[in-house]
């Protein structure tokens, strides 16, 4: 099978053509570290890499095993690695390295920090999204723009609305499901989320402060653990700075 460069789309595409592919199933057994059950954290012994691909060896507690992320050419070899969502498969052949691997983890995003147990980009089943800590001091918003704390707290005002919100990009995904996902925070908070997902066509980078309108969506569930109370999507960019 062909490798891909997503970590949701070789997962819908193992599970389409189960018939023809290694098992798979979701992982688990997560150590438990920085008051997160769901964060493993590894040291980086061996780094791989093809085309779609980074594959990392992970030595962990004394065991070590193999994991893919997306490519990333700024991984450190011998550096320790935080992530909290993953899909475990074996008898993986990858058909770029000539090998089969007899269990491998692919892990949507690694961190040289620890972040949150809400994640850097899965949100939690019917819970919000977050990439690690409020980190955006309060970013004035223009005339027609709502902050992300408002959007929370009349989220049911908003639904199925477009509106306009900007914010500094905290995390920038592409290329996953057909679209590019990015996280935005404003610096104003409510409850716990001072996050926003967006979903776009346009590019962005981290650290920009960027303005996009698009549509509120409740209740969205893509599957595979990715579901988000509530999401931006079919969002355009406005502004960027």
């Amino acid at each position: 099978m062909k490798e891909i460069s997503s970590f949701l789309a070789i997962v819908f595409l193992f599970t389409l053509f189960a018939c023809d592919s290694p098992n798979y199933k979701e992982s688990d057994d997560y150590s438990t570290k920085d008051n997160n059950s769901n964060l493993r954290a590894g040291v980086v012994v061996e780094i791989l890499q093809t085309p779609s691909y980074t594959y990392l060896k992970f030595e962990e507690d004394g065991e070590e095993y193999w994991g893919a992320i997306p490519r990333r050419d700024d991984i450190v070899k011998g550096s320790t690695y935080y992530f909290d969502s993953s899909m475990e498969m074996e008898n993986f052949p990858s058909k770029e390295l000539n090998r089969t691997f007899d269990r491998i983890y692919f892990i949507q995003a690694v961190s040289d920090k620890p972040f949150p147990k809400a994640g850097m980009v899965s949100g939690d089943k019917k819970g919000s999204a977050r990439v690690g800590n409020m980190e955006v001091q309060n970013i004035e918003q223009l005339e027609g723009e709502i902050s992300i704390a408002e959007l929370y707290d009349n989220k049911s005002d908003f639904a199925g609305k477009r509106v306009k919100i900007h914010g500094k990009v905290v995390k920038f995904t592409t290329g996953v499901m057909g679209k590019n996902w990015v996280h935005i925070q404003d610096g104003t908070i409510s409850g716990d989320n001072f996050d926003i997902t967006i979903t776009t066509d346009d590019v962005v980078k981290i650290d920009d402060i960027a303005t996009f309108e698009g549509l509120v969506i409740l209740d969205k569930d893509f599957g595979y653990g990715y579901a988000y109370d509530l999401i931006i999507e079919e969002a355009v960019l406005v502004d960027v700075k």
